[in-house]
């Protein structure tokens, strides 16, 4: 089984310029992040494309900071802003190669699994005063996009393949008294994302859609139910259903019922620390609660259930039942004083086995990484940071930055793989990256030095302490190690240069 990170051809960190010189006298050099991900974008003019090529491979070696900060050379970044300019620069223009290569990706190996997972967050711009279209977020007083992003991860690895989709939704401004038949033919309803966001996938019943409570219509399952693709949804209401996939079994209501099934499997999984904010019912401010971090024993049941269409639509839809199966997982004894996690997933794919119902739980786990993701996004690489005053121009931007985020999610895993203690650092990092981090971390040149060896070096490097109890390094740290490391080897490259003057 190989790492969940690109392969020698592929490296993740790409060559200090220096380096790059010295080997492409010798050996043909492989494609860098930028050539892969954009080489074959559409732009109207060949130098464009070359020119979008160096821009991003400049800001996958420094992800985080305002533009200034990502682009050191006052050139590229000029650069950079004409490129942002030209008309044939758009959102889809800048995605479309990046999101072809996605697909690509997850339709190579028939055999392979592949999780597509589903969220939306919001990219606040309140402070663009310029931006006159964009859409209510938050309490309604700020401004700025619905971003549904579409991720493909491998469930096995938990590597992040690619997006294979990203939307740029504004909230539109609804009259006060629109009727539901109103709201349910309007093209800008926010339930609608879901939908447009697999509308571009390939009809493969080895891709599972993964989406949490919002893409819990009846629209999206009726549509789901007929794309050829498995899903997994956590479901928020507790819908009417009869007992089995039989309209002629009992009616009940989905979470009664499925609180009374007996558990067929135990499972065990990390929680992890997160910041929940509650919403009162009716009235009341918002309640903030720190979930720690800490590991849950779970339960799991499932059972077919034959899920009725609502009488009431608010989306459209037919009348015909849909036939699918209820997976519970709850966890029976929560520690004092904490809330017991408890998920109620609907699902086509059948469910037979207590090991069918596992594998719904795991798919459903890994939701987590496009949280994530929107971290990435906007913590590693200030998604919401440019200050372009047009949303012509921002738009293309949010999808270069989008894409570079993916860098970091998968920094994470590069520790954690079996092959990692036995897999030399420099097939996947390029030699000046191990040999700068190596000479900080061990004051010599170590040519045995692993991935694993590399990794934790820079999460010492990013301020993990690598103690015992300190579990794994995270992306955040690991990114953290990243942006110190750059400047060490930006300095080793000033210092070898300035010698080189020097001596003539």
């Amino acid at each position: 089984m190989g790492l969940p990170v690109p392969t020698s051809s592929e490296k993740i960190f790409p060559m200090s310029t220096e380096l790059q010189s010295k080997c492409s006298e010798q050996l043909p050099q492989p494609a860098s992040f930028g050539e892969r991900n954009f080489g074959t974008a559409q732009l109207g003019d060949r130098r464009r494309t070359k020119r979008l090529v160096r821009v991003v491979n400049a800001l996958v070696r420094h992800p985080g900071g305002t533009l200034p900060e990502k682009v050191h050379s006052p050139a590229e970044l000029s650069a950079l802003y004409r490129l942002m300019k030209a008309d044939a620069v758009t959102h889809e223009s800048l995605l479309a190669p990046h999101r072809a290569r996605t697909l690509q990706r997850i339709t190579e190996d028939s055999n392979r699994e592949i999780l597509i997972l589903h969220d939306t967050t919001e990219l606040d711009f309140s402070t663009h005063r310029s931006l006159e279209k964009l859409g209510q977020i938050g309490n309604g007083r700020r401004k700025g996009y619905l971003c549904h992003n579409s991720v493909a991860v491998d469930p096995v690895t938990r590597e992040v393949i690619g997006l294979a989709g990203q939307i740029l939704h504004c909230r539109a401004k609804v009259r006060k008294k629109e009727t539901q038949a109103q709201r349910r033919r309007r093209k800008d309803r926010e339930s609608r994302l879901w939908l447009q966001g697999t509308q571009t996938l390939p009809a493969s019943w080895n891709l599972i859609d993964v989406c949490d409570r919002g893409a819990d219509t009846f629209e999206f399952f009726e549509s789901e139910y007929h794309s050829g693709r498995r899903f997994v949804v956590r479901s928020s209401y507790s819908r009417s259903i009869h007992t089995a996939h039989d309209p002629a079994a009992s009616r009940g209501s989905l979470h009664e019922f499925a609180r009374t099934l007996a558990p067929i499997a135990e499972h065990h999984v990390k929680v992890q620390r997160r910041r929940i904010e509650k919403k009162p019912k009716r009235k009341g401010r918002k309640k903030v609660v720190i979930r720690p971090q800490r590991e849950a024993a779970l339960s799991i049941s499932a059972a077919p259930v034959l899920v009725r269409a609502p009488a009431s639509k608010n989306g459209e839809h037919g009348n015909q039942p849909l036939a699918l199966w209820i997976v519970r997982v709850w966890e029976p004894n929560p520690p004092a004083g904490e809330e017991a996690l408890e998920w109620f997933l609907l699902t086509n794919h059948p469910v037979q086995t207590p090991a069918d119902a596992l594998d719904v739980g795991n798919w459903y786990e890994c939701r987590w990484i496009i949280e994530e993701y929107h971290k990435a996004m906007k913590t590693g690489c200030g998604v919401e940071n440019p200050q372009f005053q047009s949303e012509d121009r921002l738009q293309p931007m949010i999808a270069l930055l989008s894409v570079v985020s993916l860098t970091l999610l998968n920094l994470r895993e590069l520790a954690r793989h079996p092959e990692a203690k036995r897999r030399p650092a420099n097939d996947v990092v390029s030699e000046d990256y191990v040999q700068v981090l190596c000479a900080w971390r061990h004051k010599k040149l170590k040519p045995d030095w692993t991935i694993y060896d590399f990794c934790y070096a820079l999460a010492r490097l990013g301020g993990h302490q690598n103690r015992r109890g300190d579990g794994h390094p995270g992306w955040l740290t690991l990114w953290r190690g990243w942006t110190r490391l750059q400047a060490m080897l930006d300095g080793a490259e000033v210092m070898s240069a300035s010698n080189k003057c020097a001596q003539k």
